[in-house]
């Protein structure tokens, strides 16, 4: 074996890095920035979940949990009536309610027995699992100043208006994952098969023949899509007779909707793959486009949880609404006469539009 043939490889292959920026970029930059993402998206001091206390009893207890409750850090607490909870409840506006019926400190001092009342959308394992934490530590804290010897027993009422203690993990993060699984590989399989087809000539002599520019994207976005309806149906079919996650809607709708999202990769696919000349390259956009997007969009940590700025990103980001609209239909059971389900599929359908309109205005470009 010779050690200079053996160094002259090396050298060779360090010197085709060092003069593809790209390469460099995705290998020391996008570290850093995905790594800052994260810490900023984790420990950048976002709010806490928003939620409604109703205190109905005048009493001790009732006045020191309360207090305890408007102090705690993790949540964002808001003193109205019933009424008003129940509204933003119904609304989505909060996170859940704490209620403090009448009788509350008098029943508690009686039967020895704290209950307040949470109810808790439960849509999301985290936030409800964070009202529910608050709200025991603030009793417990009321109780430990008010009660002298042992305190009574905490038995809170919790409700959930959707999911609940039966749902485990997959179920509740099973949603998201589906659609982000189909959004990926269709990405990356739609981006890097068409580059081959422009690397290969096949695109040219297509662009060279009586076809308009117009046919030949949308012959090209027809065939990846189908190839993403079938991948879509595995998937599905996978996740729902196999593990069994759970799902409460229609599995029309949610085969709707992860088409749609489908439809956006395809054509995000197309589009981004004109700016690159190699299938490395193509792939590099994967940290640009898909992780941004991953740790932004609520597929792992819940929106409400990001700081503010963070959070206007995230509302612009086809994959946020994707993961609402799989939410919507398979933990909320909702249909289509449920305004924030429509909502959600027409800004994935308006975003596929555009990403078809941009993907036929970039196909004749030369690779950047």
């Amino acid at each position: 074996m010779s050690s200079r043939r053996v160094l002259a490889i090396t050298r060779r292959l360090l010197q085709q890095f060092r003069r593809d920026r790209r390469t460099l970029a995705v290998v020391f930059v996008a570290p850093v920035v995905i790594l800052s993402l994260l810490g900023y998206v984790l420990r950048g001091g976002g709010s806490g979940p928003k939620v409604d206390l109703v205190v109905e009893d005048s009493g001790a207890l009732a006045t020191a949990v309360a207090d305890h409750v408007a102090h705690d850090w993790d949540i964002t607490v808001s003193r109205t009536d019933l009424a008003t909870a129940r509204s933003d409840l119904d609304t989505n506006a909060i996170a859940g309610y704490v209620r403090l019926p009448a009788g509350f400190s008098d029943n508690a001092l009686r039967s020895r027995v704290v209950a307040p009342e949470v109810i808790v959308q439960g849509d999301e394992p985290g936030p409800a699992t964070t009202v529910i934490a608050a709200m025991q530590r603030a009793t417990a804290g009321a109780l430990t100043a008010l009660v002298s010897g042992p305190p009574p027993r905490l038995a809170p009422t919790v409700t959930y208006r959707y999911g609940g203690p039966s749902l485990d993990t997959l179920d509740y993060f099973g949603s998201a994952f589906i659609v982000f699984i189909v959004f990926f590989l269709v990405y990356v399989i739609t981006s890097v098969s068409f580059l081959r087809e422009r690397t290969q000539g096949t695109l040219e002599r297509l662009m060279a023949s009586p076809l308009r520019r117009s046919e030949l994207v949308l012959g090209y976005m027809i065939g990846f899509s189908v190839l993403g309806l079938a991948q879509t149906a595995v998937v599905m079919g996978w996740s729902l007779l196999v593990l069994h996650i759970h799902n409460a809607g229609s599995p029309a709708l949610v085969f709707l909707v992860v088409a749609v999202t489908a439809l956006v990769a395809v054509n995000l696919g197309i589009m981004l793959s004109s700016f690159a000349r190699t299938e490395f390259q193509a792939v590099q956009f994967i940290p640009l486009v898909i992780v941004p997007q991953v740790l932004l969009a609520g597929t792992i940590l819940p929106i409400s949880s990001e700081p503010g700025p963070l959070q206007v990103i995230s509302n612009v980001l086809p994959l946020t609404y994707a993961g609402y609209a799989m939410r919507d239909v398979m933990i909320r059971g909702a249909g289509l006469d449920y305004g924030p389900l429509v909502l959600a599929l027409g800004v994935i359908a308006a975003v596929a539009v555009v990403l078809i309109i941009a993907a036929g205005a970039t196909v004749r470009r030369a690779p950047a």
